[in-house]
């Protein structure tokens, strides 16, 4: 008893190291320690990567480390619009391309169709044009064959009122709504004498038309000559009334007129169509035929002055009537 030493057990905390049971424990986790130590060292070594590498990678502040956190990010955003832009682009080409092939194209029988409307068109434009020439020429040809000394559509004939061969007051207005044919003549004038039976024929075939009417002015001294020149004359009464103008206030003072015979042709609306100077075949067709145009109201562009066309309708009636 004596020999045996007394020993009393420290507390857990204060064990000694000595203890064989923490001692194993403490030996093992050394030993793990020291051999990650070992590995830690040899993977350092063969990455090139040492504590001051760490320590420094470590040692990367909170803004760095945003920003790099940031740029892969960013990066990857880029490539993403890219990638939409490329693709966008790649889908509006292709639509495109199918817009293009779905376009129905124009087939043969369109394309004749169209060629047909077109030859058409022109045809029709070339018809009416030819048309139209040709109603011109058709109105124009009586004052393009007969050259009157005067043609137009601007002149009003001055208004008279004369005593026919029986005393009676005759006015032109009288005849307003009438196409008149104005024949002025003297039985001194030989032509006319002589021109007197194609105007009494011409009033004759006037004569049905209601709306025409023939008046010859004579400048003879008094009515008994007139009617005793006219009656030897046609070997007969005339078709025609006989106006006196033995002063010459119409003849030569309203009209102008110094040389006979002298022939007006006077519209509906009093207005002046032609003049006839010198003795003419009032009788043909020809004369009846610019009646005919004049009561009906046709137009005519010609024009004459002193015999000769002039303005639009100059060509027309040069064509017509050889020049």
């Amino acid at each position: 008893m004596a020999n045996r030493k007394r020993t009393s057990t420290p507390p857990a905390g204060l064990r000694k190291p000595e203890d064989p049971c923490e001692t194993a424990a403490v030996a093992g986790s050394k030993k793990k320690s020291e051999e990650a130590e070992v590995d830690d060292e040899t993977r350092s070594e063969e990455t090139g990567i040492g504590e001051d590498a760490i320590d420094s990678v470590g040692g990367i502040d909170d803004d760095e480390s945003a920003e790099l956190e940031e740029r892969p990010k960013t990066g990857a955003s880029s490539r993403t619009a890219r990638a939409h832009a490329t693709s966008e682009h790649e889908a509006q080409k292709r639509r495109a391309d199918r817009q293009k092939r779905d376009e129905p194209s124009l087939p043969l029988g369109s394309v004749a169709h169209l060629a047909f409307v077109i030859v058409a068109a022109i045809g029709v434009y070339s018809f009416v044009s030819v048309a139209k020439e040709g109603e011109m020429r058709r109105r124009c040809t009586p004052t393009c064959v007969l050259r009157p000394n005067y043609a137009g559509y601007e002149k009003k004939a001055p208004s008279f009122t004369l005593k026919d061969t029986s005393g009676e007051d005759v006015s032109l207005a009288s005849y307003r709504g009438k196409v008149v044919v104005l024949n002025f003549w003297t039985k001194t004038c030989q032509p006319c004498m002589e021109e007197m039976p194609e105007i009494a024929d011409l009033a004759r075939i006037l004569h049905p038309m209601k709306d025409v009417a023939v008046v010859t002015v004579s400048t003879d001294e008094t009515a008994q000559d007139a009617s005793d020149t006219i009656k030897a004359v046609l070997k007969g009464e005339p078709p025609f009334p006989i106006l006196m103008d033995p002063d010459l206030t119409v003849v030569r003072d309203r009209f102008g007129t110094s040389l006979y015979p002298e022939t007006w042709i006077i519209d509906k609306d009093g207005v002046i169509r032609a003049r006839f100077d010198g003795a003419r075949e009032w009788s043909n067709a020809t004369v009846v035929e610019l009646v005919n145009q004049i009561r009906s109201g046709g137009y005519c562009p010609a024009q004459a002055r002193d015999g000769k066309f002039i303005g639009e309708g100059a060509r027309l009636c040069e064509s017509m009537s050889g020049g």
